[in-house]
């Protein structure tokens, strides 16, 4: 009998020919490149160093698109959305020290919406490691440590044939589900030497699906399908696992509301009869689905925003679909199903019965029209006007990415995604800055269609560097900066919890002028000319920027 792991490749002629007589002249830097292509990589981000330069030098002796950014933190930000729009590991290549810190708020990102993003930096020379005190350039007593409790996964190089398996294992790490970044280091002197290794051929690193239990399946369907008030909760893994379609078929088939987290924007038809939209910040919406007597949660582990600041309590029997094994029953009791949300939701919609409910259209409209009456009476008709704006100058399938602001505050519960993967923010860590870098990893990803970005002036100011990105590679990005003249959410907090705000007004650049200082294309808009100048932009090829100055309220929160 011949078992599957029996079976070997031969090498054919040629393989062998180029396996006994590799190029002359590559390196440990070749063997990362040339790992990365094997894997299927065809673009990758980062910024040279001087103890990376080898995996820079081998970078102009192969086919692999490198997008160079000004800061590390934006060159991960930027990889960080390659991942969420292809679903593929976006390679990013950093330095030693502190080209290697400053991308950790960009990897803390990354790891807390599941992007896969697969960091290669440099290490001192190998002699130095270990801990000692040997004052090489960058040195850190031990970098990866910094690393570790960001990252997945961390894989440390020390010679060149640990070079193709530790990034194949870095590579499935960061696919296996829930994706994320993992790390990688290699020391200069490794990437630097001449290797007498073949030439790194195709590999495979393909990660195992997570599949349901049937046993739990079997029940959670049981339990949907003779409920009484079933409601849905879709997160940001029904995104991931390219489920919005079983999702959409499941809730049909029960007859079950659905609201979709923040990071699940889109895995829901905003205007379906069941949609409860994504007002989860709304007491009104919190109250429904405390109410539910079977609450089914997909790919959301039920966090602060998710769970309206961790006020709410259900009532009845939750079912939680979660690939990342730690958020299982982490914040509330349930019927935990470690898997990921295609796979389940398959299970589910094969083993549940039909149910009909014509009362819950009913119900979902009754909610939201209870959240449009709170609004309604809150004076806040500049910030509707605002996302619905935005909402109409936008192509219904170009990705949008939004800053911790005001504005994306309001996108995260008002904003209609209309499909799957086109709404991102750093709502994961909370970060400044992510939303320009991140739009250019998207129009790396995908140039045929334009990119917003939404950022107030004080989160612009993080990434006003990559305006020089944007230009050197002709970006087609739209840059929307809503100018309130410093950290608007954070003045608002401060002013109501401690009746004034410090810390938080800012002094800025003319926007319009620092824009076009390099060559970019921009224009001072009002509310009133928002949807005209943005349609504008985001109709011409290339980057450009649109400077709102506004100064936007929040709603008034429930969870107090």
């Amino acid at each position: 009998m011949t078992h599957d792991h029996d079976l070997v490749l031969r090498p054919t002629p040629a393989q062998t020919e180029a396996a006994l007589n590799p190029p002359p002249g590559r390196t440990g830097g070749d063997l990362v490149i040339e790992t990365l292509t094997g894997l299927g990589a065809t673009t990758v981000f980062g910024l040279p160093g001087q103890h990376a330069l080898g995996m820079f030098d081998a970078l102009r002796r192969s086919s692999l698109r490198y997008v160079g950014l000004r800061v590390e933190n934006n060159a991960g930000f930027a990889a960080d959305a390659y991942g969420r729009i292809t679903g593929e590991a976006a390679p990013l290549l950093l330095s030693t020290g502190p080209g290697a810190l400053m991308s950790l708020a960009a990897l803390q990102e990354a790891a807390a919406a599941s992007a896969p993003v697969l960091a290669v930096g440099s290490q001192i020379p190998a002699a130095g490691l270990g801990g000692g005190r040997h004052g090489h350039l960058h040195e850190l007593r031990d970098q990866q440590a910094s690393f570790r409790d960001v990252v997945k996964s961390v894989h440390t190089v020390r010679t060149h044939s640990q070079i193709p398996s530790a990034i194949a294992a870095a590579w499935e790490s960061a696919l296996t589900a829930p994706h994320g970044p993992v790390w990688v280091e290699i020391p200069q002197d490794v990437l630097t030497a001449e290797t007498i290794l073949p030439v790194v051929t195709a590999m495979d690193a393909t990660p195992e699906d997570i599949a349901p239990r049937p046993e739990l399946t079997a029940l959670a369907a049981h339990l949907l399908s003779t409920a009484e008030r079933p409601a849905i909760i879709a997160g940001g893994g029904v995104i991931r696992s390219d489920a919005s379609g079983k999702l959409r078929a499941l809730a049909e088939k029960l007859d079950a509301p659905v609201v979709t987290t923040f990071g699940g924007k889109g895995a829901f038809p905003w205007t379906h009869p069941l949609s409860l939209q994504s007002w989860l910040e709304d007491r009104h919406t919190t109250d429904f689905l405390e109410d539910a007597d079977v609450l089914l949660v997909v790919g959301s582990g039920l966090g602060e925003l998710s769970s309206n600041y961790h006020t709410f309590a259900p009532r009845g029997r939750v079912i939680q679909i979660e690939a990342d094994a730690g958020k299982l029953e982490s914040n509330h009791p349930a019927l935990g199903i470690h898997a990921d949300a295609r796979l389940a939701l398959q299970a589910l919609l094969e083993t549940a019965e039909d149910r009909t409910d014509a009362t819950a259209p009913v119900r979902v409209r009754e909610v939201l029209d209870k959240v449009a009456a709170r609004l309604a009476a809150q004076d806040l008709e500049l910030e509707h006007r605002l996302v619905a704006a935005v909402r109409e100058a936008l192509p219904p399938r170009a990705p949008s990415f939004w800053d911790m602001t005001i504005l994306a505050y309001w996108a995260w519960s008002a904003f209609d995604a209309r499909h799957p993967n086109t709404m991102h923010s750093a709502q994961g860590a909370g970060g400044l800055g992510y939303a320009y870098p991140a739009a250019l990893g998207a129009a790396a990803a995908d140039p045929t269609t334009p990119v917003l970005a939404v950022s107030g002036d004080g989160g612009a100011m993080y990434s006003i560097a990559e305006l020089a990105t944007a230009k050197q590679y002709g970006f087609d990005v739209t840059w929307l900066i809503v100018d309130d003249g410093g950290y608007g959410i954070l003045r608002e907090y401060m002013t109501d919890a401690y009746g004034e705000a410090t810390g938080t007004d800012l002094a800025r650049p003319d926007f319009v002028a620092l824009a076009e200082s390099f060559g970019v294309p921009a224009v001072r808009t009002t509310p009133d000319a928002l949807t005209t100048d943005l349609a504008k932009s985001l109709a011409t090829p290339g980057p450009s920027v649109v400077v709102l100055p506004a100064l936007l309220r929040m709603f008034e929160p429930t969870h107090l």
